[in-house]
């Protein structure tokens, strides 16, 4: 099972990716195991050599009681301290920006695809969508020959 963040690739380019853990409580694991997920308008920041993620959606558990989770409740990201003084330096010096790509599972732990980006000009967007297009014909004509 893993959740895609597909607005992604498409805002950005992204320039390197790591993999991240995840802090979850007991309601959100099994709400990300149903697949109750939603990546779209979120990012990571790092605060005082910590990495958090912002604005991800996991919808409540439809069996939790009391202890049920906050939806958007901002989660902790497990990485190498190295690696998130690599980042931060990057993000300080060149502008770049965190983007959770992937959330999945890797041997019953969930984790986080982040990607390093830097934000796309509107005719970048246009150029992947006219990319995108011609590759959908040719793959429509090898089809039909």
């Amino acid at each position: 099972m893993e959740v895609l963040n597909r607005k992604a690739r498409f805002d950005y380019e992204i320039l390197e990716e790591y993999e991240a853990g995840i802090v979850l409580t007991g309601t959100e694991i099994k709400s990300v195991r149903n697949g109750q997920v939603n990546l779209k308008d979120s990012y990571a920041i790092i605060r005082g050599n910590e990495i958090f993620l912002l604005n991800t959606h996991i919808s409540r558990y439809e069996e939790g009681n009391i202890f049920n989770h906050d939806e958007t409740r901002t989660r902790k990201l497990l990485l190498h301290k190295k690696e998130i003084l690599k980042l931060d330096e990057k993000i300080k010096l060149q502008g770049l920006t965190l983007v959770p790509l992937k959330l999945y599972f890797k041997k019953n732990k969930a984790k986080v695809l982040i990607g390093l980006a830097r934000g796309k000009k509107n005719y970048d967007k246009r150029e992947t969508m006219k990319e995108r297009d011609i590759k959908r014909n040719l793959e429509k004509e090898y089809k039909y020959r």
